[in-house]
């Protein structure tokens, strides 16, 4: 399957098997609740090892090896490797743990469980997973400010199914097709409806892509 990069698609070779990463609203929803979305994309970017990463990227337009063995060990920022690690896996219908590793239980009685390393270095990891996650929750699309976060609100929540319902309801496609949208695509068909918008504010936004809500209230306060 060739990946759409423009939409957060990426394929990922191990010399064996190809492995390949779509960050849909349903991916996004198997990392866990609405709010563990939301924890996870914090720990992949505020961090001491996004510090570090950003600056080798400036400095050197890559990673340099000196810096993957450094941030390889294992008591380096764990929160962010193990965010990394749950990215990858939500977004591969694969079994990925031939390169991300995994957490295996510990044998010595020291640790309740013991990391085992996969093929990937974690600097490679966390690049791609907050790709990806980007891609699946903010969206890349070149639209106006961003629809639901603009206004500098921090969100403590993301609610995959809203997006689903609202892209069902908007675009006439089954559940099935709306859960395998990304942000960024799920922004690029908004967009492409409403051409005389050109992307969506924080009000437009909620006139569109939050309408079944509203009525979905409507319904229960008159049902109640």
């Amino acid at each position: 399957m060739t990946p759409l990069k423009e939409i957060g698609e990426c394929l990922i070779s191990d010399g064996e098997n190809d492995y390949f990463f779509r960050p849909s609203f349903m991916s996004m929803a198997s990392i866990g609740s609405p709010e563990d979305i939301v924890t996870t994309f914090h720990e992949l970017h505020n961090d001491e090892l996004k510090q570090l990463v950003d600056r080798a990227t400036e400095a050197y337009s890559t990673v340099p090896n000196w810096l993957k063995k450094y941030v390889a060990r294992p008591q380096f920022s764990k929160p962010t490797i193990y965010a990394a690690m749950r990215v990858l896996a939500a977004c591969c219908d694969d079994d990925i743990t031939p390169l991300t590793g995994e957490l295996i239980p510990g044998k010595s009685g020291r640790w309740a469980f013991v990391y085992r390393p996969g093929k990937m270095n974690h600097a490679d990891m966390v690049l791609i997973a907050r790709s990806l996650i980007v891609h699946g929750i903010i969206g890349k699309a070149k639209v106006r400010q961003l629809q639901r976060h603009a206004g500098g609100q921090a969100s403590t929540e993301f609610n995959a199914f809203e997006y689903i319902n609202a892209a069902r309801n908007h675009f006439g496609i089954s559940r099935n097709e709306a859960e395998q949208l990304t942000m960024t695509e799920f922004q690029m068909l908004l967009s492409a409806k409403y051409p005389d918008q050109k992307g969506f504010t924080r009000e437009e936004y909620d006139s569109v892509a939050d309408d079944y809500l509203r009525r979905k209230a409507r319904r229960q306060t008159i049902n109640a």
